[in-house]
């Protein structure tokens, strides 16, 4: 076979923009490093095991290296060989014997193939990190592709679906189809697995709007789990900000994921992508050279002022990105872009996002990232959402993000489970996130829908393992279970795990239907966990990171048919009464004469005193939402009505009779859920009584009771 004929013809080309770019004749390369001596382009051949040409970078534009290559097409795969200084005590380490992704590749072939060579130092040597490898790590390297990104999106448009009216669905793409069985089997665990009927078919079913995908980007297993047999499976080890990961491609085409999002959008679904852009793959100071690292260290990570050999960690994972550079907090909102405009996602769930916000220690709520995302005509349209912590000192900022960000909220997630758990002293916090969150979010202007309520994530138990578990059992994890939280709040019902106890499986599925009525039922933004609606169970496991095997995978065969309706049935419920989305907060008063908007009741139909909510021992209250107080409108700007509810919550053991008002004359109560009993429809006059059994919801319609 003739070899490939070398690229001849490089021209100065332009420091914009970032990346290798077709442009239908030839391909420019651009390439940021303010401290680079000199940068190549190595281009490999089609298996890209062979390198065939390194190509100096003739140009150097203020920081910026580029050139273009008039005979390059899409298909070509490349790397970087960037020389300069390798002095890590000052914050350098360049090491043009390791090969380097671009970090604005688009496209990587191939997986990187663990060994010592691709760290920039000599393992072992007697001054570790500060002695440079001068050993080749190409062959073991991804390659980057140029891509064509040419694709016909027709009238696809993004479904804009109203934070009132959202409901997200947090799933993993590889494990949510893996073992479905009507997913065609060469589909399964990909992109164009989500987008086949069966899978569009369940969340349609269910009434989900957004389903939020776990980290797509291109990630790296880390070599300890590899060496133990086990993957990175969640993905929160970006290396690529811009490349889709192809372990989750049928096809290895990036017009696959495109396909998907086109599809689910067809379906009237949005996608909101997990990104990590807190840290990177490359670890700390004793981590590999792939791509940052290698290209301008100093510039894109945090480094100790005083001594740059180490790194700042605000993430755990050994290094923080440098959103301080303009150059590094460029990359970050070109590589939002792109997923927006060329991949049309809908939003972004950003992972340790207090660590984006750090300025220089501590975390500034109004820092240079928020602002530049919130004049952004393109970002500031998508949905936002944080995790608003990190690991670092002071970087717990629930509720403190800006306006134009939702945030997780785990104060809801720990104030539902410890008062489901039948934990005293719980009820006064239980209204607050029943009601969305005031606390944290009405004073600074933003609405109920800051609040991202779950239960459950992909970190921490699922429902079922919440209900069946006191204790966390990683030890599949092989951390001798010392990995994964401790505080999980979580209850076993009398036995840990398993049981043939038909007692205890019952009060199982009603804890795990009080959750789902109580999230499904509150103000805010509610957040489902992939399978909980089918009773899916990791065994136990709260941290299941690098489970790639049948403790992570949706088990579609042993699926509970009846929980999934029963979820069904709740988001239904939600969407068709405004009263539970409230585009406002509560206000507690009276709204107009004879008319509160919120009534609190103990179980004798009394309003709740001060000294009620604060009663150790309480564990039940029934709140009243009066429907013709929600003071929203529709898109016409007309008012909106609703039916005025009342729920009943009984977290004690026992049943309890909680006295039903009677605050309209000639109307009685129908029984609209009931966690217990939930399959007859009856109604109950105003001004009588209904027995809640213990550890239920009852939700009950005021109607008209004349004849």
């Amino acid at each position: 076979m003739k070899p490939p004929s070398p690229i001849s013809a490089v021209w100065p080309g332009s420091p914009y923009p970032r990346g290798a770019t077709w442009d239908g004749e030839g391909v420019n390369f651009a390439l940021f490093s303010a401290h680079a001596e000199k940068v190549e382009l190595c281009v490999f051949d089609e298996s890209g095991r062979r390198e065939l040409q390194r190509i100096p970078m003739p140009e150097c534009t203020e920081t910026i290296w580029h050139g273009y290559l008039p005979e390059a097409r899409p298909g070509l795969l490349y790397g970087y060989r960037v020389h300069g200084p390798y002095r890590p005590d000052q914050g350098h380490r360049f090491n043009p014997h390791k090969l380097l992704i671009e970090p604005y590749a688009k496209h990587l072939q191939g997986t990187l193939k663990w060994n010592d060579v691709h760290f920039g130092y000599r393992i072992g040597s007697r001054r570790e990190d500060l002695t440079m490898d001068r050993r080749d790590n190409a062959a073991g390297m991804p390659k980057c592709r140029v891509i064509d990104p040419a694709f016909t999106w027709g009238g696809d448009r993004p479904p804009h679906i109203p934070w009132h009216d959202t409901v997200i669905y947090e799933l993993h793409v590889r494990g949510f189809t893996l073992r479905h069985p009507d997913v065609p089997e060469r589909l399964r665990g990909t992109y164009a697995g989500l987008a086949t009927a069966p899978v569009i078919d369940h969340l349609k079913r269910l009434g989900v709007t957004t389903v939020e995908l776990m980290p797509v980007h291109s990630f790296v297993d880390d070599r300890h789990l590899l060496e133990r047999g086990l993957r990175n499976y969640w993905g929160y080890n970006s290396i690529g900000f811009f490349a889709p990961d192809t372990r989750y491609s049928a096809t290895g085409r990036i017009s696959e994921f495109k396909t998907m999002v086109k599809t689910l959008h067809t379906a009237g679904l949005e996608v909101i992508l997990d990104v990590v852009y807190n840290h990177t793959a490359e670890g700390n100071q004793l981590g590999p050279t792939l791509c940052f690292r290698g290209v301008d260290n100093a510039s894109y990570y945090r480094l100790v002022a005083e001594d740059p050999r180490y790194y700042m960690d605000f993430t755990g994972t050994g290094n923080t990105l440098n959103l301080t550079h303009p150059r590094v907090l460029q990359l970050l909102m070109d590589s939002l872009r792109y997923w927006v405009e060329e991949m049309h996602v809908d939003g972004f769930r950003f992972d340790l996002a207090s660590a984006l916000a750090r300025e220089l220690y501590d975390v500034d709520r109004l820092g240079t990232f928020f602002d530049v995302i919130s004049q952004d005509p393109v970002l500031s349209r998508v949905k936002l959402i944080a995790e608003p912590w990190d690991v670092g000192v002071g970087g717990y900022q629930v509720g403190n993000f800006p306006p134009g960000w939702a945030e997780w909220n785990d104060k809801y997630r720990d104030t539902l489970r410890a008062y489901w758990r039948g934990d005293g002293g719980t009820i006064g916090d239980f209204a607050c996130r029943l009601t969305g969150s005031s606390d944290l979010y009405e004073g600074s202007g933003r609405t109920p829908f800051a609040s991202i309520n779950y239960v459950t994530a992909h970190d921490g138990f699922t429902l079922q393992d919440l209900v069946s578990y006191d204790d966390k059992h990683n030890e599949a994890n092989g951390e001798d279970n010392r990995d994964g939280h401790s505080h999980n709040l979580s209850w076993n019902c009398g036995a840990e795990g398993p049981t043939e106890d038909q007692s205890i499986n019952a009060l199982r599925a009603r804890q795990k239907r009080n959750f789902i009525a109580t999230l499904l039922l509150s103000q805010g933004a509610p957040m489902l966990l992939a399978g909980d609606e089918g009773g899916r169970t990791q065994q136990g496991n709260n941290n299941a990171y690098c489970q790639d095997n049948e403790i992570s995978w949706l088990d579609w065969a042993s699926w509970d048919h009846a929980l999934t309706a029963f979820v069904g049935r709740l988001i239904r419920l939600r969407a068709a009464h405004p009263v539970f989305r409230r585009r406002r907060f509560f206000q507690g008063r009276p709204i107009r004469e004879g008319v509160k908007d919120i009534l609190w009741l103990t179980p004798a139909g009394q309003e709740m005193t001060d000294a009620e909510w604060a009663q150790s021992f309480a564990r039940s209250v029934a709140v009243y939402l009066a429907g013709d107080a929600v003071l929203d409108t529709d898109r016409r700007g007309r008012p909106l009505h609703d039916d005025n509810f009342l729920l009943l919550l009984n977290a004690h053991h026992d049943a309890l009779a909680f006295a039903l008002p009677s605050l309209h004359p000639d109307t009685a109560w129908q029984v609209v859920v009931d966690t217990v009993d939930d399959e007859e429809a009856r109604s109950v006059p105003g001004g009588g009584e209904y027995v809640v059994q213990g550890r239920s919801l009852v939700l009950l319609k005021e109607i008209d009771a004349r004849p």
